[in-house]
């Protein structure tokens, strides 16, 4: 492949485990993220393990020119953008009334307006050249009801799932598509960087899953242009009982399934 792949939020979890399965297709690779110490590193070590070009670039999507920086490195590395996946993201540990508003538009930036800016500049390159691949790392908060902690990270992954449907349907026949990941409980640092590893913790192991997993089923369902890829077995059933069942069973299975979640919902 003589295009590239750009990767944002690829320095750790799942945006790391993205990169490698790419390389080891023999896709070239731009990494980039907030730190720039482990995107040298991991850069150089993907160049070496999987013999792709790689390149990295330090940016913050919290940063409102953020998304225009990375694809002006881009163009002045005259880099052939020909797959973006906007893995990027956060949530915030504090419940809602307590964080503030600056914190809640940052997270806001990096979840959602960073992804429609990206794609929106990479976008028009892919169909000046033919066709391109999206992905948007989203998750299965996209499908189930409002949660009591992390209230926005849901919603904008409910928005982010629209958006992807509409990505593909104006330009799937212009040679683009775009693949929504949506995966459940992964074993990243996500969760103790959200301050939210308590809750993780109590999880069921069976329904944890690796980010190299996660990674692996997302770009195979990216290669084969499916809109949204739901990974593990586990998650697709439970994916499918969330949209069925009625609201009373839900909450029951989500204290055993997934404490501290929703039990501050149930009434």
């Amino acid at each position: 492949m003589s295009g590239f792949a750009l990767v944002t939020g690829a320095s750790s979890g799942i945006g790391l485990e993205i990169c490698k399965s790419l390389a080891k297709r023999g896709v070239n690779i731009i990494l980039t993220s907030r730190s720039e110490n482990k995107l040298k590193r991991i850069s150089e070590e993907i160049n070496s393990k999987y013999q792709v070009k790689t390149a990295y670039y330090a940016c913050d999507l919290a940063d409102n020119n953020g998304p225009q920086k990375i694809y002006d490195y881009c163009e002045s590395k005259n880099f052939k953008v020909e797959i973006l996946v906007n893995n990027a993201g956060y949530a915030l540990p504090n419940s809602f009334e307590e964080n503030s508003v600056e914190d809640e538009e940052k997270c806001i930036k990096v979840l959602g307006t960073s992804v429609i800016s990206l794609t929106k500049l990479f976008l028009r390159k892919m169909l000046k050249n033919g066709g391109g691949k999206i992905m948007i790392v989203s998750s299965v908060a996209a499908f189930a009801p409002p949660a009591a902690i992390q209230v926005l990270y849901g919603p904008v992954k409910t928005f982010m799932n629209r958006f992807n449907d509409a990505l593909n349907i104006n330009y799937n026949k212009k040679g683009v598509t775009s693949t929504a990941l949506c995966p459940g409980y992964t074993v990243t640092n996500f969760h103790t960087a959200s301050g939210v590893q308590d809750e993780m913790d109590s999880v069921p192991g069976f329904l944890k899953k690796s980010a190299s997993r996660i990674a692996e089923e997302g770009v195979k369902g990216m290669f084969k242009g499916k809109k949204v890829v739901v990974p593990t077995m586990t998650w697709k059933i439970i994916v499918f009982l969330i949209k069925l069942v009625p609201k009373f069973i839900f909450d029951f299975l989500s204290g055993i399934l997934a404490p501290g979640r929703y039990e501050n919902l149930k009434n």
